[in-house]
């Protein structure tokens, strides 16, 4: 499935988009999504409608995900959302920014992605 959003939203500019590309919000989302299907027969918790910063949250405190982790990448999906909504309330098309403006976030997902997703 997220190979099919990626082709979906192909990005051949130099800039990052927040939302589409690797490591942005949709790896986010697609991270605390797997982790709600794997672990909540086990942690009920996890079904509760919270939002991913808050699943995040909460896979840390039952040890699914690194502490610190979950804090860099909770302050990502903040950052993404903030650039996300700035750049469409001024009239962007897509939200994309320099990679270099977001590399600290985007390395904290993507390093989520392999820690969640990784066999």
């Amino acid at each position: 499935m997220r190979e099919k959003l990626h082709a979906a939203h192909p990005n051949n500019s130099s800039l990052f988009d927040v939302k589409h590309d690797r490591g942005g919000m949709i790896d986010i989302e697609f991270a605390v999504q797997y982790l709600v299907l794997a672990f909540s027969n086990e942690f009920a918790a996890l079904t509760k409608n919270l939002g991913n910063i808050a699943l995040l949250g909460m896979a840390a405190e039952l040890g699914l995900i690194d502490r610190d982790l979950s804090g860099r990448c909770r302050n990502a999906y903040r950052e993404f959302r903030h650039l996300q909504h700035a750049l469409r309330l001024n009239g962007a098309q897509y939200a994309r920014v320099p990679p270099q403006q977001v590399s600290d976030y985007r390395g904290a997902v993507l390093e989520l992605w392999r820690t969640v997703m990784s066999p």
